[in-house]
């Protein structure tokens, strides 16, 4: 279990989170949203133990192995499934044990690492790395290609893949789906609606999050607050909390105002004084509600052009590429006032080229 108690960040003279606390039980999916810049980043780093609190607590179990999405990735000559594999920090300090126990030739030793291999089934782990690079869109040729020939949008897929195939016992993930294209974005959610641990995942993407979590955690005015479902039945929750919380500030505002007329016509009348004085004691002990808080929404327009051309693009039979290299053949299109056009593809197939 996950205990954060009266938790106090600070980022420079800002307070990020105040007296905040959550539980987060073990197998529970997470999603942990908030607008951008409110803390939620900050949070993994704290269970990262990349920073400390500056008041308050959090616990953990001292035994839970966490995983997570390195930000870097050097060039190395490294082949891409073999950095993939080092994310199983098992089974790489075993292969090191048993690699010293046969340059020693200690029999009892090989013996007993290779029992410890096969009790977390360490035979399959090429062909785990294999399923999660293939289902994160890398072919069966990337696979043996160094680390260092691939892009940073390809390296965080690395990354990622990294991540996944450590035996975790919390994983946390920081906007895992950025660098991906929708075939991978798909078979993420599938993986991790299957993954057996605890999962905290940062992400703005309901679509995403709904299917996947079943817990939200919201941070908003410093403090955390906690739903139980997925993002819609937090959207539902929340402003069945906010309407309420409104209601109640209404009421006590009427209450308030009410008290402090009576104050103000009877406090120096000398009949009415043991009343007035009363009812100032009554307000100073009110505890007040505030009012509910929404950010801000934001609000922008297109404005309408004059005329437009019917149609607006027209494409016969068009190629186009860089240099001798074809990317788009043969491409028809017709584009209409009007029109909606979603422009899916793999990383790599064009998209980007078309638009240009």
């Amino acid at each position: 279990m996950i205990v954060f108690s009266s938790l106090q960040i600070r980022r420079g003279v800002r307070v990020l989170l105040d007296n905040a606390s959550a539980t987060i039980n073990p197998g529970q999916k997470v999603g942990l949203v908030g607008k951008n810049g409110c803390g939620k980043s900050t949070l993994l780093a704290l269970l990262k133990n990349e920073i400390s609190a500056d008041a308050g607590s959090f616990t953990l179990p001292g035994t839970w192995q966490l995983a997570w999405v390195n930000q870097e990735t050097p060039a190395l000559p490294q082949p891409a499934i073999e950095y993939v594999i080092d994310g199983d920090r098992e089974y790489r300090q075993l292969e090191a044990q048993l690699n010293d126990a046969n340059e020693r030739n200690d029999g009892h030793a090989i013996a007993s690492i290779h029992g410890k291999l096969d009790a977390i089934d360490a035979w399959t782990v090429r062909s785990r790395a294999a399923s999660l690079l293939h289902g994160l869109g890398f072919s069966n040729d990337q696979l043996e290609r160094p680390v260092s020939d691939f892009s940073g949008g390809w390296r965080m897929r690395l990354n990622l893949a990294q991540a996944l195939i450590c035996r975790s016992d919390l994983l946390l993930l920081d906007e895992p789906t950025n660098h991906l294209d929708l075939d991978a974005v798909i078979w993420l959610e599938k993986w991790l609606k299957s993954y057996p641990g605890t999962l905290i995942l940062i992400s703005h993407d309901r679509d995403f999050l709904d299917p996947i979590v079943d817990k939200i955690i919201h941070i908003e005015q410093q403090t955390l607050f906690e739903y139980t479902g997925n993002y819609s039945a937090f959207e539902v929750q929340r402003a069945t909390r906010l309407a309420q919380q409104q209601a109640m500030y209404e009421s006590q505002q009427e209450r308030v105002a009410h008290l402090q007329s009576y104050i103000d016509r009877f406090r120096a009348k000398a009949t009415k004084a043991k009343q007035a004085q009363s009812r100032i004691k009554m307000l100073e002990r009110m505890e007040l509600i505030a009012p509910a808080h929404v950010d801000n929404p934001f609000h922008f327009s297109f404005r309408a052009p004059e005329s437009l051309p019917n149609p607006l693009l027209k494409m016969e039979k068009v190629s186009a590429g860089y240099g001798d290299r074809i990317i788009l053949e043969s491409i028809k299109l017709n584009l209409v006032p009007g029109s909606r056009i979603g422009l899916l593809g793999r990383n790599g197939a064009g998209k980007s080229t078309l638009i240009k």
